[in-house]
């Protein structure tokens, strides 16, 4: 692989493994932070391949492509968390500074293990058991009561390697593959099903030196196992609430010594007798993400530009909103490949809209972009027309509407 040029007054290259949609929202803000990036894309069209220019091809499970792609790199971190152990492990002896570290991915990459942590920990979350054998699923079953939800420790994203059972014969499929290598080589995650109030997700960033910084609660809307829609700050929320959840998510990015973005997803729960309103942890993601896209408008500093400050150890930049309310809702795929018209469309007929595409063929019911507006008023009005607004937007590229 070519080395990627330097820009002259020692600036670093930061790589990225992975060449979606995240690492592509990273380049403009490494542009105005000075910053060269180098991305190791799967594809010569892979989305940030498209608009970086130094992306080399390669796969992010053959440690002699990754090895030589960090060789010329100052920092490596990721796009995804599907880097294989053994590659983290090796690039690691080779001294390659690695952010997140191997030890801290670990458990953004396997839900059991994050599960054992976080219940070390003392962190709220959904009562879970690792099960084996269809007489453990049974038992579980029997305790918290059915359906429970079960997931794959490992490969699942975007509702995919979930599964909501009401019995154990369900998973038959699953069980015979424990053991095996893969996905399910330590067993199955079990959990209850959390009877919640809605979604939120915690963002926040932490740089080695310790350094934190953390975004307003937001609320994630869910259709399909695929979030749809963001709200930020998550309206009426309680401020107890926001306080514990934020402090919960900044101390297990440094329990767990994470550094650059960690959203924690989380479910609100209230109590039925007292009608206070708690979280619990569903996941953990060490990258930018889709609960973060608003901050690209709405913040001060968004998750991209965080992200690299944070890996790169330069001071963190304010996460501020700026303003009262915003709305992201996420693009998927229909059935039209053409979307430079809609594009066009919706520039002029909304010119306060931010349209994000992701440079990917359209697929119905992938994720090609997505599109944000905010507001400078407050008020459940200014919130309900935003989201109006969004929703809009995000269905007419997608087709559901065509006026």
């Amino acid at each position: 692989m070519p080395p990627p040029l330097r820009a002259e007054g020692g600036f670093p290259v930061v790589g990225i493994v992975g060449g979606g949609q995240l690492a592509r929202m990273c380049q403009p803000p490494a542009v105005a932070l000075s910053l060269t990036l180098s991305v190791l894309a799967e594809a010569e069209d892979a989305s940030a391949a498209l608009v970086v220019p130094h992306s080399p091809v390669g796969r992010h499970t053959d440690l002699e492509d990754v090895r030589e792609f960090a060789r010329h790199c100052d920092v490596v971190t990721f796009d995804h968390e599907h880097v294989p152990v053994e590659v983290l492990a090796a690039l690691e002896a080779d001294g390659v500074v690695l952010h997140p570290s191997p030890a801290a991915l670990v458990y953004a990459q396997d839900k059991l293990a994050m599960r054992h942590r976080l219940a070390e920990m003392g962190i709220p979350c959904p009562r879970w058991a690792q099960a084996r054998t269809r007489a453990e699923v049974e038992e579980f079953g029997a305790e918290v009561g059915w359906p429970l939800v079960a997931k794959t420790p490992r490969g699942g994203y975007d509702g995919k390697g979930v599964r909501v059972c009401r019995s154990a014969a369900e998973l038959d499929d699953w069980l015979s593959a424990v053991g095996e290598p893969g996905t399910l080589a330590d067993g199955i995650l079990l959990e209850e099903a959390v009877d919640f109030t809605r979604e939120l997700a915690a963002l926040v960033a932490r740089s080695p030196s310790g350094q934190a910084a953390a975004w307003p609660l937001v609320e994630t809307v869910q259709s399909g196992g695929i979030n749809t829609e963001v709200l930020a700050p998550a309206p009426d929320l309680e401020a107890g609430l926001a306080a514990a959840a934020t402090e919960g998510a900044l101390r297990i990015a440094g329990e767990l010594g994470v550094t650059g973005v960690l959203a924690v997803e989380m479910f609100e729960v209230r109590d039925p007798q007292t009608q206070h309103t708690s979280y619990l942890v569903n996941e953990l993601a060490m990258r930018p993400h889709n609960s973060g896209h608003w901050t690209i408008d709405g913040s001060v500093t968004s998750q991209f530009e965080q992200h690299l400050r944070a890996v790169l150890d330069l001071p963190l930049g304010d996460p501020s909103a700026r303003g009262p309310w915003t709305v992201m809702a996420n693009v998927l795929g229909g059935e039209h490949p053409d979307l430079y018209p809609t594009f066009r469309h919706l520039m002029a007929r909304d010119p306060g809209l931010k349209i994000h595409l992701y440079g990917k063929g359209v697929r119905p019911g992938r994720k090609l972009g997505h599109v944000t507006v905010f507001g400078a008023e407050g008020g459940t009005d200014s919130l309900t027309a935003l989201r109006e607004r969004a929703r809009h937007a995000a269905d007419y590229l997608q087709g559901v509407v065509t006026a």
